[in-house]
């Protein structure tokens, strides 16, 4: 009995083993979108972790700071750090930013950790070269993804920041890696104004004959400087003390505070349901577009394959075969079609990952999963040649 499947392997190996490559470069392509994905919701836990907050107080009615701009003032902390069941509280800015080395920018999340020891909330957990931040300005820890080295000297904004600690797995829900300066220093850097803005400012200050009293002495320069300084922050990050659960403790701060909490689930939906849906979206309409490509190869090859065979399946149909046997081993061949092109599509995803620009996380359910998709795939994918076959009239095996 002839198999069709070890027929095409045997004496068309050549088209069936590049169709199978060409497919799987397809499947891999697949795979990575799929471990993008599971990059960017990772991403987010990561930024949650090392946050190492349970609580994130934002400016009332945002979604901050991650996910939305908020701005709160900085002596906030200290009253909620006397609220019960708090056992720290630190101010934290986040900024986006291009931040220059030498030649070239990186684009990175500049943070500002407020002024203490490592463990603080905000502070990165752990290094991999050099020292955490020890004076209250212009030195740096960066995520090693960002490509700094010890001792590189950034730019951010107008002043310069020495790199003393390497990090990793330091990132922003978006993946940019994270660089880590003084409190005070990253204030300056989000809030403050350059040098003509504060000028004209003055200038308008002074013009406003409402600032300028002869019969109160100091209220210009008082104004001035309220105007030009900055007082403000992100969020505040809180970790709790043992014991102490996330409800009973933000509900003081709702209340009396006027500030909007968020805790680590509460903060997750943000991060994976909002900030990164449109992406998700984005890429299952990738992962369905290539679904139906991946299709379409299958079942124009095996339609192909199938039509060279007229002949040895119409001997097959006038010595008796039956049809479910036909119809199986045209089954089989567009099972082994898949199964070559999903271990290309593995290995080549496998490799490429690494050289992604964006993180890509490779997890078995998605590998199973996959493998079963395309299977499922190929079964549909034959019936049109399987429909075909069954029509094939034994009586072309004699004609001409």
């Amino acid at each position: 009995m002839i198999s069709l499947a070890g027929r095409d392997i045997l004496h068309a190996w050549g088209k069936f083993i590049f169709t199978g490559i060409g497919l799987g470069l397809l499947i891999g392509v697949t795979l990575t979108m799929a471990g993008v994905y599971r990059g960017m919701v990772d991403d987010g836990r990561v930024l949650l972790d090392n946050s190492g907050a349970d609580l994130w107080v934002v400016q009332k009615d945002t979604l901050g700071p991650y996910a939305e701009s908020s701005s709160i003032p900085d002596d906030v902390w200290r009253s909620l750090r006397t609220m019960p069941g708090v056992e720290q509280a630190a101010n934290v800015t986040y900024l986006t930013m291009q931040v220059g080395q030498g030649g070239r920018d990186v684009r990175a999340m500049v943070v500002g950790i407020a002024a203490g020891e490592p463990g603080l909330p905000g502070w990165p957990p752990y290094l991999v070269a050099g020292r955490q931040i020890t004076r209250g300005h212009y030195e740096a820890v960066a995520d090693a993804a960002s490509g700094f080295a010890l001792g590189d000297v950034l730019s951010i904004r107008r002043n310069h920041y020495t790199v003393v600690g390497l990090t990793r797995r330091m990132v922003s829900s978006s993946g940019d890696p994270m660089v880590f300066i003084p409190l005070k220093d990253a204030q300056e850097a989000q809030f403050l104004k350059d040098n003509d803005a504060i000028l004209m400012q003055r200038r308008r200050t002074e013009a406003n004959p409402a600032f300028n009293r002869p019969g109160v002495p100091g209220l210009l320069d008082a104004v001035i400087a309220a105007q030009t300084s900055n007082r403000s922050v992100n969020a505040v990050l809180v970790r709790l003390r043992p014991g102490a659960t996330p409800q009973e403790v933000a509900e003081p701060i709702r209340r009396w505070k006027r500030l909007t909490v968020y805790d680590r689930s509460q903060m997750e939906g943000i991060l994976v349901g909002k900030l990164i849906a449109t992406s998700a979206r984005q890429i299952g309409m990738f992962l369905a577009i290539l679904a139906v490509v991946s299709a379409a190869i299958v079942a124009f090859i095996i339609y192909t394959l199938t039509m060279d065979k007229i002949r040895e399946i119409a001997v097959l149909k006038l010595i008796g075969t039956r049809n479910r046997t036909i119809a199986g081993m045209i089954l089989q061949q567009a099972l082994v079609l898949g199964l070559i092109g999903f271990v290309v599509g593995k290995i080549s995803a496998t490799f490429a990952a690494p050289i992604f620009p964006k993180y890509v996380l490779l997890v078995p359910q998605d590998t199973i999963a996959g493998f079963l998709a395309v299977q499922a795939i190929c079964v549909l994918a034959s019936i049109v040649a399987i429909r075909m076959a069954l029509r094939v009239d034994p009586a072309e095996a004699i004609g001409g």
